[in-house]
């Protein structure tokens, strides 16, 4: 997509989320969790990487509502989604190797699976 993490709060995420035509990662995070400040860069990195999906944070003590429906208790909470749906769930910091593998499985073509991003 664009290649940044935006911000996404409980107004806009039903259109931005739900709505995306694109797989969208959501990083729920809040500032003063140390391991969503790991996880914080390598969400930036691999949102330059892969392309074919959409990368978003949502601040769960700014935006409690989205955070509260999606029963989010742990951080950080990786949820995915595509075509609307939650497709995949990763709570807790994890290698970038590992977030990067289980996104690729959701990749819409072969070239991406393979880890040859074009």
């Amino acid at each position: 997509m664009n290649g940044i993490v935006t911000p996404v709060g409980d107004t806009d995420f039903g259109d931005v989320v739900l709505g995306s035509v694109t797989p969208v990662l959501v990083d729920f995070h809040a500032d003063w969790c140390g391991p969503c400040r790991q996880v914080g860069p390598v969400l930036d990195e691999l949102a330059a990487e892969l392309d074919w999906m959409q990368f978003v944070r949502l601040d769960v003590d700014a935006h409690p509502v989205t955070a509260a429906a999606y029963r989010v208790t742990g951080l950080p909470t990786l949820l995915v989604f595509d075509g609307g749906e939650l497709v995949l769930s990763i709570v807790g910091a994890r290698p970038r190797r590992t977030v990067r593998d289980l996104l690729l499985t959701l990749a819409p073509d072969d070239r991406h699976r393979a880890g040859q991003i074009v």
